[in-house]
């Protein structure tokens, strides 16, 4: 069979089902990059479909372009779909568009589609969510719909699959319909449309008036600056502006658009009833209960991750506890032996035990997501968040820095306000990450008993919740404090549209988990096998007498084993004291001891600048190193019974609450940092970033070590 490969581009309007309808089309055959020379992220998918009579097999490049309401840009996001779909060059420049309509709410969609329709890129429109339409008793004519737009016409429910063998027949169609023009965009500016069209040697009117419209506005690159200096005085010298040619265009569309909707949709129930969307957001959305619900889920949140994963992670602890056993047993004494069971198999299984918890936060996002109840989150947090500096737009990213604040920072790019998105960029990694979550795991298991109050509420999930609050009221003040540094004219208007509230898609929410925990794994797992090899080697080799002394000696054990437990154990802890670690954890043990922490600790504040989930792989490997070999207790267990000098727990109240605060508010993550350059396009804001949350951690760890110790 011959192949042919189509590149097909997905748009749409927020909250169309895009995503879903991505995930159906391609299922798990996707990979995430980025689109050139920005940091948006690209998805790409693909799927194949064979048609045995003419012996043909199609191979489909689908893109995903980012969600918009018209090609008209008025955010970063919103410049892709407007690059990709005006230059022909772009390598993204599609053969066909997929263009994903809320059938309930069609006419909004129809301004997007029409303008691709005029730009005569061969469209695919899907009339998403008609069970919904159905229920509503709203008829809509697919045939005189198609006719009038001259375009395949496709009824869908994304959620369920149906439609979808619809959607790839009418994709790889060699029956090109004749697409109709929706408007003659040629006579808002005829001379400045003729002469764009000469002067870059192209043959559609409206993608010419595109270009003058936003001539100011977009990074054109795509064009010359020779040709850029004729289109400007073309421009210029036609009178032509921007603001009112958009505006004479939006008018002359949604005039055709409300015509052709009287004549293909009719209602057959005009009894306007109230749905259940309304009736619940009455309560979701309400002024005092709505806030109260939305902690009351989050609480539920927590107070799950802590019940339900402890089961797992019981079980991963202890078959890492035997693996290590079984590995050490296997292999003849010595350093490869150390190097697998204290290096590798140490700071692999101080990573892999909260896999669960990780999986169980990103289920429930996922699920607040998919249901529509995060987008009303935003909507009841906006006039909040005016307050501080932010708009309703910041909730998204504040909440997305929950898991991770890379991707919640590039999605500050829906922000149209410069100011509000500087402002949610440097405020956003303060939220508490997935990656802090093993830290506070850790800490809270041993300074917080598994005590419940009124028999139910657990003391660790509340704890837990409390942190992650400290970090949402630590970045709004922060907020409030920029909001009168710095100083813009502008203003971003939220505007957005609620979508129905539907049933979650769990296939999606399963492919989302999946592809999370991977990442957390695998780009984490890295980071973290490398630095616990390393950790190993500086924890198990030195210099100087003491150190040589107390190898010696316990090598001679290994042989004769004279020594007791107690005394291996002392030899143990003064050879790591000795070691290369040690003696970089001494050298930033006076800056941290005013914080209850010791030269451990220091180790792991050190290795944890490159993620801060490293720090309980650090410490796993640090407690492997200086006990005896024979001690499986689990990291948890080591650190519960450390001692100070004084005989008092290493790990009491005071140091665990000092060292929680720190790990809330220090910036530990070079992503992060690198991210924040990349977005504000200079190194003052992560510099600044840097220095502000660092003093800020030190300073909270300080004030709560002295009060509570």
């Amino acid at each position: 069979m011959s192949e042919i490969k189509i590149k097909v581009a997905l748009i749409g309007n927020p909250n169309s089902g895009k995503s879903t309808l991505f995930n159906s089309l391609t299922g798990l055959n996707q990979k995430v990059a980025n689109f050139p020379g920005v940091t948006v992220e690209k998805h790409v998918g693909n799927f194949t479909y064979s048609d045995a009579m003419l012996g043909v097999n199609y191979n489909i490049e689908l893109t995903d372009l980012p969600g918009t309401y018209s090609i008209y840009p008025k955010t970063l996001d919103e410049q892709i779909p407007f690059r990709v779909l005006i230059d022909k060059k772009d390598e993204s420049h599609p053969d066909k568009v997929i263009v994903i309509a809320d059938a309930t709410n069609l006419k909004r969609s129809l301004f997007l589609c029409s303008q691709i329709i005029d730009l005569k890129i061969p469209v695919v429109l899907v009339l998403n969510m008609m069970d919904m339409v159905r229920e509503q008793a709203i008829n809509i004519d697919i045939q005189k719909l198609q006719n009038a737009l001259g375009v395949f016409v496709i009824p869908c429910v994304a959620r369920k699959g149906e439609g979808i063998d619809d959607i790839r027949n009418a994709v790889v169609s060699n029956h090109n319909m004749l697409q109709n023009d929706f408007i003659d965009s040629r006579s808002f500016a005829p001379l400045v449309t003729d002469s764009i069209k000469y002067i870059l040697n192209i043959d559609n009117n409206y993608t010419a008036f595109q270009i003058a419209n936003n001539f100011e506005k977009v990074d054109l690159s795509f064009i010359s600056n020779e040709k850029k200096k004729e289109i400007g005085k073309i421009i210029y010298q036609g009178h032509f502006t921007s603001s009112s040619m958009q505006a004479a265009e939006t008018l002359e569309r949604y005039k055709v658009i409300s015509l052709l909707m009287k004549s293909c949709i009719t209602h057959k129930n005009d009894r306007q009833q109230k749905s259940f969307t309304s009736r619940l957001d009455n309560i979701l959305t309400h002024k005092v209960w709505g806030y109260a619900i939305f902690l009351t889920i989050l609480f539920l949140i927590f107070q799950a991750i802590f019940t339900f994963a402890q089961v797992p992670m019981d079980i991963i602890d202890g078959a890492f506890a035997s693996l290590s056993d079984a590995v050490k047993n296997a292999l003849p004494a010595g350093e490869i032996n150390d190097l697998i069971v204290n290096g590798v198999l140490a700071g692999l299984g101080g990573i892999v035990i909260f896999v669960p918890q990780i999986a169980m936060l990103f289920l429930f996002i996922a699920i607040l997501e998919d249901t529509g109840y995060m987008a009303r989150v935003s909507f009841i947090m906006d006039k909040l968040m005016r307050k501080f500096g932010l708009n309703g737009r910041s909730v998204i990213p504040l909440i997305s820095g929950v898991a991770c604040a890379v991707p919640a920072i590039l999605a500050t790019r829906t922000i149209q306000s410069w100011k509000e998105r500087l402002i949610t960029i440097f405020v956003t990694p303060l939220m508490s990450c997935s990656a802090r979550l093993p830290v506070y795991t850790l800490l809270i298991s041993i300074i917080i008993p598994r005590d419940y109050a009124f028999g139910f509420l657990s003391m660790q999930a509340m704890v837990m919740m409390a942190m992650y609050l400290i970090g949402f009221f630590a970045a709004i003040g922060s907020a409030l404090l920029m909001k009168w540094f710095v100083k813009a004219r502008e203003r971003d208007f939220f505007i957005m549209e609620l979508p129905v509230y539907r049933s979650p898609r769990w296939k999606n929410i399963l492919q989302t988990i999946i592809e999370k925990v991977k990442i957390f794994l695998f780009d984490a797992g890295k980071v973290i096998i490398a630095i616990s090899v390393v950790l190993w080697f500086l924890a198990s080799h030195g210099t100087g007498d003491s150190f040589k002394s107390t190898d010696k000696k316990l090598h001679i054990n290994e042989t004769n084993g004279l020594l007791t437990e107690q005394e291996v154990n002392e030899l143990e802890a003064q050879r790591l004291e000795a070691s290369y670690a040690g003696k970089m954890g001494k050298l930033l043990e006076p800056a941290i001891a005013p914080l209850g922490f010791d030269w451990k600790i220091g180790i792991a504040l050190i290795t944890s600048f490159a993620a801060r989930e490293v720090f309980v792989g650090t410490m796993s490997t640090i407690y492997s190193v200086g006990k005896d070999n024979e001690d499986t207790a689990t990291i948890r267990d080591k650190m519960l019974t450390e001692k100070t000098e004084v005989g008092t727990p290493r790990y009491s109240l005071a140091t665990g609450w000092s060292l929680m605060l720190f790990y809330a508010f220090a910036m530990q993550c070079m992503s992060t940092l690198a991210v924040v350059k990349r977005e504000t396009n200079s190194w003052k804001w992560p510099l600044l970033q840097f220095a502000y949350m660092s003093g800020l951690a030190y300073l909270s760890s300080f004030i709560v070590f002295n009060l509570l110790k």
